[in-house]
């Protein structure tokens, strides 16, 4: 298998890593995109090991997921009691277009990085040695002295669990709801209030209709207090699944609210996202600044899509999605000053 494009920053010119990808993944070590074995070698024991979930079907219900550790240059499966501290999602079973699940997640997680400027778990694709793709994401819960930061994500902050509200307890809720956790929990909560609305836009330009309680966490600082975590799990569901466009059940707002832009149209548009913003508290001119950064259509997006590692299929579905979704987006149901 030759390689001639990062397996992590998607840059043009590399039979490896890049320098750059090598300083984000693996503290400027030079490690090979290939891993010593074959994911069929490790499926049994390191699944039963790192453990699994399942609900109905979506992306994160049949993801398998190992732990990984960096011995030296060489990633390898942890030892018994042995903290991992990357995580390898290899091609889940059981889902249209599986195999085009980790250059999905990858493409994604660049261009929320690269494009949108946005925090990201540091992330790449590598192989098995057999060539199989997989996910390689560096976990962002360890302290440099190898303890954890306290982690938690919004389904543990909100009380939801699978025991008191069933299986679909995950999807429960709206963004709206999310945000006052985020108020109630976080001293800098203006700051990491943008940063929730960032996050909810791109997900939605993208068609990432798995963004649900727990795939948003908050993370200890330095001072003892809170911030959101670093993004993870981002990936167009739409490649895989007829989904909806929100993974949480009430959408946008609380108190089934809906904008007559929704009403309207039965889909969320630049009307929806700007009441979104004011209702989260942020004043009218930064939610326009915001929405107007992600009506843009960027060059870089279309770049870093035709070096991923998707199929050619896959990745006219993925921009397609994506000018769909720019549509969105710059559609205005009612005109203001």
């Amino acid at each position: 298998m030759k390689i001639s494009v990062c397996p992590s920053t998607l840059q043009s010119g590399f039979d490896a890593y890049s320098p750059k990808a090598r300083k984000l993944l693996f503290d400027g070590r030079r490690v090979s995109p290939f891993l010593g074995f074959k994911h069929q070698d490790i499926r049994r024991t390191a699944f039963q090991a790192f453990g699994q979930t399942f609900r109905q079907l979506s992306i994160s219900g049949v993801q398998e997921k190992y732990g990984l550790v960096l011995d030296g240059t060489a990633l390898r499966l942890p030892q018994p009691n042995e903290p991992s501290t990357y995580i390898l999602k290899p091609i889940p079973p059981d889902l249209p277009n599986a195999r085009e699940i980790p250059a999905n997640e990858h493409l994604t997680m660049q261009i929320a990085q690269q494009v949108y400027g946005m925090s990201t778990a540091a992330n790449g694709l590598i192989f098995f040695e057999d060539g199989e793709p997989a996910l390689l994401i560096k976990r962002f819960d360890f302290r440099p002295d190898g303890s954890k930061w306290r982690q938690e994500d919004f389904a543990s902050l909100s009380g939801r669990t699978k025991q008191n509200r069933g299986s679909d307890y995950k999807y429960e809720g709206s963004y709206e709801e999310m945000a006052q956790l985020i108020k109630d929990y976080l001293p800098a909560y203006r700051i990491e209030i943008e940063r929730f609305f960032r996050l909810i836009l791109f997900n939605y330009l993208f068609s990432n209709g798995d963004a649900h309680l727990k795939n948003f966490s908050i993370l200890e600082t330095l001072d003892g207090d809170f911030v959101l975590s670093p993004a993870y799990d981002l990936i167009c569901t739409r490649l895989h699944l007829a989904d909806s466009d929100m993974a949480l059940k009430d959408g946008l707002f609380k108190d089934e609210y809906e904008t007559d832009s929704y009403e309207a149209n039965a889909f969320y548009a630049f009307d929806d996202f700007l009441v979104f913003g004011a209702r989260l508290g942020i004043i009218e001119k930064r939610v326009r600044e915001q929405l107007r950064f992600f009506q843009k259509d960027y060059e870089k997006v279309r770049a870093l899509t035709q070096n991923a590692w998707l199929s050619d299929a896959a990745k006219a579905t993925y921009l397609a999605c994506y000018a769909d979704r720019l549509k969105r987006l710059n559609y205005i149901f009612k005109k203001t000053p």
